[in-house]
């Protein structure tokens, strides 16, 4: 088992032990039930040092939650990322966020752009991850009763407070492992608590818009604003 691996189950595990009440009434944990994929993922792509961490928030209900991959978007993983690998069911599932695996249909905007920017700028995923990887802050998806997303930086601090813990611990391990100069938020809330998970080192933390479909820079040419953002940084292209 890889370290990625190990940190991974570790995370999960110390996940499934939380708990949350409403308005949250169902919490789907990818690392725990598409765990075969995610690790498809990480022996592939993860071993080694990287020069870039990106960091996402959590999954979307077509990204990571279907595929076990950070903004898993199915066809992307499937066919730049080549990973795949048995998709089960969270404990408890919503009927209007049904786990399909790879049979999803349905495109996460958010992971086709990301990797869809990896696959135009590198050309293949060697080249991509030569440089770079990418993990989600936070493993858990929060649904409301309606089907709703409820991010966690919307949680009460009471529930808040220990998955924050959990997840800034298995970021550190995560730089540990990878060694990375730059460690990039998609999105402020994933540069925010990389801030403070790392204070205190001597890494280079930035950020990039989110490509979500809900922020209008992202929807008037992500890609291009993005890696505008990574030079800036000093990310060299």
């Amino acid at each position: 088992m890889t370290l990625l691996e190990e940190i991974g189950r570790s995370l999960a595990k110390s996940c499934d032990e939380l708990s949350f009440r409403t308005p949250v009434t169902h919490v789907y944990n990818p690392l725990s039930y598409a765990a075969e994929p995610y690790a498809d993922y990480v022996r592939t792509w993860g071993a080694g040092k990287r020069e870039v961490l990106l960091v996402g928030m959590n999954p979307g209900p077509f990204g990571m939650a279907q595929t076990g991959i950070p903004f898993g978007d199915v066809a992307m993983v499937r066919d730049f990322i080549g990973v795949s690998g048995r998709v089960g069911k969270p404990p408890s599932e919503h009927p209007k966020r049904r786990v399909e695996g790879f049979a999803c249909t349905r495109s996460e905007v958010s992971g086709s752009r990301l990797w869809g920017w990896a696959r135009n700028r590198f050309g293949t995923p060697e080249r991509f991850f030569e440089r770079f990887f990418v993990v989600n802050y936070c493993p858990l998806m929060f649904l409301e009763e309606s089907g709703r997303n409820r991010t966690p930086d919307k949680l009460p601090a009471s529930e808040r407070e220990p998955l924050l813990e959990a997840c800034d611990g298995a970021l550190v391990e995560v730089v540990h492992a990878l060694e990375p100069k730059w460690v990039i938020g998609v999105g402020a809330f994933a540069e925010q608590r990389a801030r403070v998970a790392l204070a205190g080192g001597s890494l280079q933390i930035g950020t990039i818009l989110h490509p979500s479909p809900a922020s209008p820079a992202a929807n008037r040419g992500w890609a291009a604003l993005a890696e505008n953002q990574l030079r800036t940084l000093g990310i060299p292209l």
